[in-house]
């Protein structure tokens, strides 16, 4: 785990440093009251019953001796039983505070990383997420956290806990007896550098592991996500083919972690079997010469497991150690992109004048530009349409617009403002775009019209459905407004989820509108039919429609053609289809089309 990467957990733990404390504490009673048992129990045998020095302190011996002294609790062990009940109550106790304490610290990590990593997400510039696989971000947001709240949770005390277990022993062990002390650690170094050497190696099969399951995650999310697609071109056989090879190389990373454990287990097991029995032969050996007493002997067969179990633990410790680990370094490699920048000085004007692409040159590459020199205007409050063939860079253009990019090389203004001195927010907020393949939330139809305004009025909703032409196909629907579409609108139509978007983009104010591609889905009626509407209800609003339909552009104040990045003709509709050139032979191909559809139309009605 970085350096950074440790400050992050850190932060996290400081920000419930009193529960964890308080945890510890409890811990460290706990540990106590866990030793303190076999001390009760060899004190009866040898003190009370036996007559041996006693092993507790003064005060508990001045007790001891007001009650009576050893006499009186040799006739009484009841006292001792009720001591040893007392002690594991009160343990439990102790043990359940603890687990109660760091559950509560866990959770509240696990609630503020999640929160910090959705958040920080959602600031990330558009150009991460163009990159990202999906489904790996959901497992960090998901899986990796969970690890690392069930390694805070349940383990982070443990290692408190196997420290003072280990030291507790080692101290008193020495204090009872140090020659079967020396012997009951023959194995005890043995068993810590297996317990970090696994360490080492299971930290490098988690990451594989880990990485494994988010390319599945991956390919999960994929599929679901273009079912439609899959079935569409009857692609299950590949799609499960293809899921079936990443999840069986999740299920080899995985076994290699099993088979990693399996070793640890049986080989600590082994260890501390012989170590344990060293030390009962030891005892026995001691105690038959008389040299330890049988109290002596229970302390040390009694500790010798707790000086084990915890070292034995230490390696599953450290393998959850290192598979939370790995996950904070997979969430930290999120928190390390570096999102949008604040624009402290950013400014907020009226988005009402011209639009201004003043050479603008720009490529998601620098060595291959999608975009070349582009220099035009869009006039304020004016109708400006967009034709090019496909990687001419007119979705490119729709992104600089929203400063989904930044341009490196011209400038793009509104008014006499360069869009990059524009508070991002706030122009994307007065920028409406629908796009040609909308995202529809499986909500209700009136909640995906509504997300952008969720206070709006009833007429102000059946205004945005009507110029939408929308209004009839959402009242005949099952419940009306209050109907169900599937995930990402999947029990609509294209065209009806394009009517939707833009009912969408309507409820808010909008000082520029962008329909890219958008209406490609509708029949040319309801595409006249919107257009009709918005222009009617603009009132100002500058409006850039990217469109291959010949009829949809005609009725811009002006057409701009992009060829290769570059503007090569623009005009009005009258002025292109004179010219020679790219909307020309556009225009000629549809409009034949459309005479010999006639033509066929006509001589079926004759028949």
């Amino acid at each position: 785990m970085n350096r950074r990467t440790m400050g992050l957990l850190a932060r996290l733990v400081r920000e419930n440093g009193r529960y964890f404390f308080w945890a510890l504490v409890f811990t460290v009673f706990t540990v106590v009251i866990e030793y303190l048992t076999p001390i009760v129990l060899a004190e009866t045998l040898d003190y009370y019953l036996q007559g041996k020095p006693s092993r507790m302190p003064g005060f508990v011996n001045a007790w001891v001796d007001g009650l009576g002294g050893p006499e009186f609790m040799a006739k009484n062990l009841w006292i001792a039983g009720l001591a040893l009940v007392i002690l594991n109550v009160v343990g439990g106790v102790f043990n359940f505070g603890k687990g109660r304490l760091q559950s509560i610290a866990g959770e509240n990590v696990s609630l503020s990383l999640r929160e910090r990593l959705y958040t920080h997400i959602q600031n990330l510039p558009f150009a991460y997420h163009v990159k990202a696989e999906t489904g790996d971000l959901v497992q960090r947001c998901t899986s990796d956290v969970e690890t690392v709240r069930r390694f805070l949770s349940m383990q982070l005390m443990q290692v408190a806990n196997a420290l003072m277990m280990v030291a507790f022993a080692v101290f008193y062990l020495f204090r009872e007896n140090a020659k079967i002390a020396l012997i009951s650690m023959v194995m005890v170094p043995a068993l810590f550098l297996f317990a970090w050497l696994f360490f080492r190696w299971v930290v490098k099969s988690f990451r594989l592991a880990d990485e494994a399951e988010g390319k599945m995650s991956a390919v999960l999310q994929e599929n679901l996500t273009g079912v439609r697609v899959v079935r569409a071109f009857g692609q299950q056989e590949h799609e499960v083919e293809k899921f079936e090879a990443v999840s069986g190389d999740y299920k080899k990373k995985s076994f290699r972690i099993c088979v990693l454990l399996a070793v640890y287990w049986a080989t600590g097991d082994l260890i501390s079997m012989v170590q344990s029995m060293m030390t009962l032969l030891a005892c026995v050996f001691f105690a038959v010469r008389g040299e330890i007493t049988v109290g002596t002997l229970i302390i040390f067969t009694s500790y010798i497991w707790k000086l084990l179990f915890p070292i034995r633990q230490l390696g599953r410790i450290l393998s959850d150690a290192g598979k939370s680990s790995v996950a904070m370094e997979r969430i930290d490699e999120v928190m390390r992109e570096k999102e949008e920048p604040e624009e402290k000085d950013a400014l907020k004007p009226a988005l009402t004048g011209d639009i201004v692409f003043d050479r603008v040159t720009f490529g998601y590459d620098e060595s291959h530009p999608v975009l070349r020199d582009m220099s035009f205007t869009i006039p304020a409050g004016k109708t400006v349409a967009i034709l090019g063939a496909t990687g001419s860079g007119k979705s490119t253009l729709v992104h600089l617009l929203q400063r989904l990019f930044d341009v490196k090389n011209g400038e793009i203004r509104i008014g006499d403002t360069p869009i990059s001195r524009i508070d991002r927010k706030y122009l994307r907020s007065r920028v409406g775009l629908i796009l040609q393949e909308p995202f529809l939330y499986s909500k209700t139809l009136k909640e995906n019209v509504t997300i952008a305004a969720p206070n709006a009025t009833d007429a102000e909703i059946d205004r945005a459905v009507t110029d939408a032409a929308a209004k009839e196909f959402i009242e005949n629907s099952e419940k009306g407004y209050d109907t169900v579409v599937g995930e990402r609108g999947v029990t609509l139509s294209g065209g009806q989820k394009q009517r939707v978007a833009i009912a969408r983009t309507l409820m808010k104010d909008n000082d520029i509108l962008i329909f890219d591609d958008s209406l490609s889905a509708v029949d040319t009626e309801t595409d006249a039919r919107i257009r009709e509407a918005l222009k009617e209800r603009k009132q100002g609003v500058t409006t850039l429609i990217i469109s291959h339909r010949i009829v949809t552009l005609s009725q811009a104040d002006r057409i701009l053609v992009l060829e290769d990045g570059r503007i090569t003709q623009q005009g009005t509709h009258a002025e292109l289809i004179r010219k020679e050139g790219l909307y020309q032979r556009i225009f000629r191909i549809q409009s034949d089309l459309e005479d010999e559809f006639k033509e066929e139309n006509t001589a079926y009605a004759a028949d």
